[in-house]
């Protein structure tokens, strides 16, 4: 069959509140233009992320209720340390709040002032967590990932030549762990093979260094693998999985991704040494190693939720529909980062808004039209998230590319839904000249696209 169906039936609904256009111009001047400071009752169609927005399955639901509240050594702990350790192979499984949570007790643990972590591209949190630190988080990915146009099949790729290179300048002394982020959700959610994972892995092992994978949407980046990588054509995803995380010495997770659960996250690590030392870390600020942070139910969810993920039926349905967003408006000439990514589709808004310069945030701007014209929330991934303010001159660091990320919640829209996106986007495309730059007037000094204000640069 051509036809693609969602692999589910519904079973609950949640009621959208519709706006008009009037009512949306309200909204978003009190959140002074930032789609973060707005109320979810207030949006129509939420791509703000697909962390922890996913629909859990009748299963899941099912787990929870089995969910052992127990402080110490529960039940509902084991069965989730079992499924990560069957999955992914490593001995010691630290559960966290949530995948930044993870991330900060790796790099407190590992990493000191003047360090070099390299990565293909490092998320806002991964960044953030590294750089507080006072360590250099250092972004190798290959070349076609910087270009929107490019067609790479792995474009999450990172530059191998540049990570050796980086290695014999920087100094092994001075690289705690190398990352690779699965799928590479900065540069568009594009795949990273694993011939690449492969070499990366020896790089590490010759030089000693720890290698650890950021590994949100691991089961998404190992259909892509079985859809572009010969080698894997008639492979399974489980068998995809064990070749991907053999490679590792450790991962970071959200499980809220991959995971299809609404919190929870782990750090995983075969170093028993450092898993006793990340564990006290996690006392101190989350919680027991056997619960850290998360209620028991939270726990058996993850359980389930990463079996789920792992799926061939739920993978071809995840990769195609968000295809088929993808395919749709740039049919109608809207730039995207090409090919579409597994989670969500990337507007190039540098292309599609030359008219506003980058230091004016062409991806703020199309955001907050988007919102405007149908009740849309997205998420720009450009100067305003990765770029800073130079603290002695003043002036804008900016990103290399200027997006704006359609992500896309597991199992939570339907066709329609996605069509009424697609209708928006045009729409929008067809008037991009009347559309202006913003200014910020507020930024905090980490993560500050969480919390920046913006008015209109008129």
């Amino acid at each position: 069959m051509k036809t693609i169906i969602e692999p589910f039936r519904i079973k609950s609904v949640e009621p959208i509140k519709m706006n008009t256009r009037i009512e949306r111009e309200s909204v978003l001047k009190k959140a002074h233009h930032n789609l973060f400071l707005m109320n979810a009752c207030d949006v129509i169609i939420d791509l703000l992320t697909d962390s922890g927005t996913g629909a859990m399955s009748s299963e899941q639901w099912a787990g929870i209720m089995r969910g052992d509240e127990s402080y110490a050594g529960s039940i509902s702990f084991q069965r989730f340390e079992k499924t990560i350790q069957n999955i992914m192979g490593f001995k010691n499984v630290i559960p966290t709040h949530q995948g930044r949570a993870a991330e900060r007790i790796l790099f407190s643990v590992m990493c000191k002032n003047g360090d070099v972590i390299p990565s293909n591209t490092h998320f806002d949190t991964t960044r953030a967590n590294i750089e507080i630190q006072g360590a250099i988080a250092k972004d190798l990915v290959i070349k076609e990932g910087l270009d929107p146009q490019s067609k790479h099949p792995f474009k999450g790729n990172m530059d191998i030549d540049r990570l050796i290179s980086t290695i014999e300048n920087v100094g092994v002394d001075k690289i705690p762990l190398i990352m690779v982020t699965i799928t590479n959700n900065s540069g568009g959610g594009q795949p990273v093979s694993l011939e690449n994972i492969r070499e990366i892995s020896k790089i590490a092992r010759k030089y000693k260094i720890p290698f650890y994978i950021d590994a949100c949407r691991f089961a998404e980046n190992a259909y892509f693998i079985k859809l572009r990588e010969d080698e894997f054509k008639n492979s399974s995803i489980e068998f995809i999985v064990t070749e991907i995380f053999k490679c590792a010495d450790g991962c970071t997770m959200s499980a809220k991704k991959d995971g299809i659960a609404n919190i929870g996250g782990f750090l995983c690590t075969n170093d028993n040494e450092m898993a006793q030392k990340q564990k006290d870390l996690l006392i101190l600020s989350e919680g027991f190693p056997t619960y850290g942070g998360l209620a028991g139910r939270d726990l058996e969810a993850i359980a389930i939720g990463l079996r789920e993920a792992m799926d061939e039926n739920y993978l071809e349905y995840r990769i195609i529909s968000t295809q088929y967003l993808g395919e749709k408006i740039s049919e109608a000439g809207v730039p995207i980062v090409q090919p579409p990514g597994g989670h969500a589709i990337y507007i190039d808004a540098k292309a599609m808004l030359p008219q506003i310069p980058p230091h004016e945030y062409p991806g703020q701007a199309l955001i907050c039209e988007l919102y405007l014209e149908s009740g849309i929330r997205s998420v720009e991934i450009g100067t305003v998230m990765f770029g800073s303010t130079d603290k002695e001159t003043g002036k804008e660091i900016l990103a290399p590319m200027e997006l704006v990320r359609l992500a896309i919640p597991r199992r939570t829209y339907t066709q329609s839904h996605i069509d009424y996106v697609v209708e928006s986007i045009i729409n929008v495309y067809h008037r991009k000249n009347e559309i202006t730059g913003l200014k910020m007037t507020y930024q905090a000094e980490h993560l500050r696209h969480f919390t920046a204000h913006f008015i209109e640069n008129n």
